[in-house]
């Protein structure tokens, strides 16, 4: 039964890879922890699927996923935000709230996927911006604390200069 799944899991993965241009053996990593930091998946006795993530020995996370579906969005999701994350590096626009770029190649990449996890994001998105709304000055401020913080002023001098000069939205 564990054999069946993780072939199951596999070819699924496989399967999304394809559409979105990905290679088989970008996938070797999901089968054993390399310790680093990367997410694997282990699959318990009792048929439980974990999606974990471990470094040095140490467990930093471990979700069961309801079904196969749910895992293959999380691995999905995180796939997606790397070659988002890629995307916006190539494509910035300055002064511009990276996450612009991020999440709408992200949102573009799942829904590519399944239509149903773009939607599942895009939640997951507007939770975030809730909690810290797209910020457009954001690199300007941290130009501009850079360039004051060379000339010797202090941190508290520097947040005072840099929220007159480039206000929050």
């Amino acid at each position: 039964m564990k054999e069946n799944l993780i072939v199951e899991i596999k070819n699924a993965i496989y399967e999304l890879a394809e559409k979105i241009d990905i290679p088989k053996n970008s996938f070797a990593y999901l089968w054993k922890s390399n310790e680093d930091a990367y997410p694997f998946v282990e699959i318990d006795a009792l048929g439980n699927i974990h999606f974990k993530v471990s470094e040095r020995g140490k467990i930093l996370e471990d979700k069961i996923a309801k079904n196969k579906d749910e895992l293959l969005y999380w691995i999905f999701s995180g796939i997606s935000f790397s070659i988002a994350c890629e995307y916006e590096l190539k494509n910035r626009i300055e002064n511009q709230d990276c996450r612009r770029i991020i999440f709408e190649k992200q949102n573009e990449i799942l829904d590519k996927l399944n239509s149903n996890w773009k939607e599942k994001r895009i939640t997951s998105q507007l939770n975030i911006l809730k909690n810290h709304p797209f910020d457009d000055l954001a690199s300007i401020r941290a130009t501009y604390s850079y360039e004051l913080r060379k000339l010797g002023y202090s941190e508290v001098e520097i947040n005072k200069l840099v929220y007159e000069k480039y206000p929050e939205n």
